[in-house]
């Protein structure tokens, strides 16, 4: 899988809406995946608020987004991040080790939860990018 750009938008608990707005208007298939969905570490009230969506679009659109997390500030006009994914664990390790060098690491690029490699900074110029590296299949 080549690695892929796109916006990131952060919600204040209403990404499923949203993103099913979104869907309506741009067409394609949506996947919603749920706090709750991944177990234990749960937040409190978050059970079915969004981890992560993505909406595929035909026109080879890719909008991704998720409910701001406790401890996660939600602030209107800079709810959107740039997200950098892919399977190519050398290219976007570079990518992070470039952004984040002279930035800001909000959660270290490391295997979590839900398998991927991931890790959330803010660069120099005060742009947040997420960078997530699934395993390649075999």
């Amino acid at each position: 899988m080549a690695s892929r750009l796109n916006p990131y938008i952060s919600f204040s608990g209403d990404a499923k809406q949203a993103m099913e707005f979104y869907k309506e208007v741009f067409g394609g298939d949506l996947a919603l995946n749920t706090f709750g969905a991944f177990g234990s570490d749960t937040p409190p009230g978050f059970a079915d608020k969004v981890m992560h969506s993505m909406l595929e679009t035909p026109g080879g659109f890719t909008l991704m987004a998720a409910d701001t997390p406790p401890g996660m500030e939600y602030k209107a006009g800079n709810n959107i991040s740039v997200s950098l994914s892919g399977d190519d664990m050398t290219e976007l390790r570079g990518y992070w080790d470039k952004l984040s060098g002279s930035g800001t690491v909000a959660v270290p690029l490391e295997k979590q939860m839900w398998g991927d490699v991931f890790g959330m900074c803010t660069d120099k110029f005060g742009i947040t990018w997420m960078v997530n590296i699934s395993e390649q299949q075999a």
